[in-house]
């Protein structure tokens, strides 16, 4: 028995599709990313605290596994929390 498409068509669902973000260490050659900008270490962390994974925040594998050592770094020295304030 031969598979045949389907005619009819699929409704109602968007998926959400997030967008990857350019990686803002492209092309330099970062040796440490310092534990102490927040600033920077707070584009890394969603609303609950939590580390944004690679796929999303488009960063290469290498300054991922740096990104999460500062951030950590950060937290320990209470720079950052380690919860999100809606969690409290």
């Amino acid at each position: 028995m031969a598979h045949f498409r389907s005619s009819r068509r699929r409704t109602g669902k968007k998926r959400n599709v997030l967008r990857k973000r350019r990686d803002p260490f492209n092309g330099k050659d970062i040796v440490y990313i310092d534990y102490k900008e927040t600033k920077l270490l707070e584009r890394f962390i969603n609303d609950q605290a939590m580390i944004l994974p690679r796929r999303i925040t488009g960063v290469s594998a290498k300054n991922q596994r740096r990104i999460a050592e500062a951030i950590k770094r950060a937290r320990y020295m209470a720079l950052l929390p380690y919860v999100g304030e809606g969690i409290k």
